[in-house]
């Protein structure tokens, strides 16, 4: 290696590493906070839904509506974010989802969960493809699925601290005249309001505008992102109309849209799933699904840095897909309580990796120019199935009175979702070859 080469590539772990400890811990700790407070309602369910006499296809609407809400503003959202910069509204974002969710602890009446549940939806949406857009600005290829990974670890470990939190909580049942669900929304809700002030203190907006990076290595990252853009070429256009019409944002939504569907579903579902197949109570599950949390996120942490050095996100998201099919099949099976509780352990392990993986890689087959309304479509598509199937799913429990039949045809959709990906990973390594041999 020449020494001009030895000295970039030193410019460049020194800029990356200054980058990931004053980016990611602020948007890993945001990212806990959204993710607790969008399903922290799966741990209020079984005694909110006894104490309000909500029914399954009830309880499945309000869990689903969330994600109406997140997909039809979206886009808008994300539109909001360029304009402002990420700062000002990933602040905006949680502060007023963490009112919303703590005044989760009014509702009373289907009408007024439904409501609240959208509207949640409504303020955290553009979170999720604006933090993919904004890493975007910041890390080059070889170190994005690392970035992705440090920060989409909130997902299990949110787990861990619902887990650890959630029966603590519900047994403060009768304390203060409130019911242990209404203390459980209020507790996990404001603390992410308070949050948002300081994000809207300490994240930084841009390489250009921080005093922290050498002018050595802005130029370095500006440098290894025009290199990233020109691999993948201008884009014709990078409108809303132009995004819903490209096959590769379709792609990638229709796939996120069967993913998020089952992974919510399950989610959403997961603790009144363990207590029907195993007779746990609900200590034991927060325990079970706080290890499950534990689980994930090591394995997201060992996956992103395995997408960096090997550059097989496409190929790694494959295997976890089929992995996660069968994960699904066994607890819908049902042969015994030790095994669903390794099923579930395997799916918990599994199940954020593949996102994280993918949308990683959006910006590989994405122009920066169209990935900020890019992001926001493949995210709006993928918010489709994550209203669909729980809805779809608390019918099915209505009218057969088990999960069998639904945890069946989750692990189906699972099989073809790997399919997809495999088609995605042909056209990347296809696009990366004829790249090469131009050059």
């Amino acid at each position: 290696m020449s020494s001009d080469a030895t000295t970039a590539q030193a410019i460049g772990k020194s800029a990356m590493n200054k980058a990931f400890w004053r980016i990611l811990p602020l948007i890993l700790i945001a990212y806990l906070f959204a993710y607790m407070d969008r399903v922290n309602v799966s741990f209020a369910a079984a005694s909110m839904n006894e104490d309000l006499d909500f029914s399954a296809t009830v309880y499945g609407l309000g869990g689903g509506l969330f994600f109406l809400g997140y997909a039809l503003f979206e886009i808008p959202s994300n539109l909001m974010l360029v304009r402002f910069g990420a700062r000002r509204w990933i602040a905006r974002i949680m502060i007023t989802w963490g009112l919303l969710s703590a005044a989760m602890m009014f509702v009373q009446t289907p009408m007024q969960f439904y409501v609240l549940r959208f509207l949640l939806g409504v303020a955290e949406a553009g979170f999720y493809p604006g933090v993919i857009f904004y890493f975007a600005s910041w890390f080059p290829t070889c170190h994005r699925s690392r970035a992705v990974s440090r920060f989409f670890i909130a997902s299990p470990l949110a787990s861990v601290a619902m887990g650890a939190m959630s029966g603590w909580l519900l047994a403060l049942d009768g304390t203060a005249g409130l019911h242990g669900w209404q203390w459980l929304f209020l507790v996990q809700g404001l603390p992410t309001v308070l949050f948002g002030l300081v994000v809207l203190r300490c994240l930084p907006d841009s390489p250009a505008t921080v005093s922290w990076l050498t002018q050595l290595e802005k130029n370095w990252i500006a440098d290894e992102l025009a290199r990233e853009q020109a691999q993948i070429g201008e884009p014709a256009r990078h409108n809303v109309l132009s995004a819903f019409r490209n096959p590769r944002v379709l792609l990638l939504g229709l796939f996120g849209c069967l993913l998020i569907g089952v992974i919510t579903t399950i989610i959403l579902n997961a603790p009144l799933i363990l207590k029907g197949a195993t007779a746990l109570d609900d200590k034991a599950i927060g325990y079970v699904v706080a290890l499950g949390g534990l689980l994930g996120a090591a394995a997201i942490l060992i996956l992103g840095n395995h997408a960096d050095q090997h550059g097989d996100r496409w190929g790694n998201a494959f295997w976890c897909c089929i992995v996660l099919a069968g994960a699904v099949l066994v607890i819908g099976l049902a042969p015994s309580p030790t095994l669903v509780v390794i099923a579930y352990l395997a799916f918990s392990t599994i199940c954020f990796t593949i996102p994280m993986l993918t949308s990683s890689g959006w910006a590989e087959v994405l122009h920066i120019r169209e990935l900020a309304v890019g992001a926001a479509a493949i995210n709006t598509l993928s918010q489709i199935g994550a209203f669909i199937a729980p809805y779809g799913w608390g019918a099915a429990k209505d009218a057969t009175g088990s999960f069998q039949p639904a945890l069946i045809t989750l692990s189906i959709i699972a099989l073809a979702m790997s399919s997809l990906l495999l088609v995605m990973r042909h056209q990347v390594r296809g696009r990366a070859l004829r790249a090469a041999a131009t050059a």
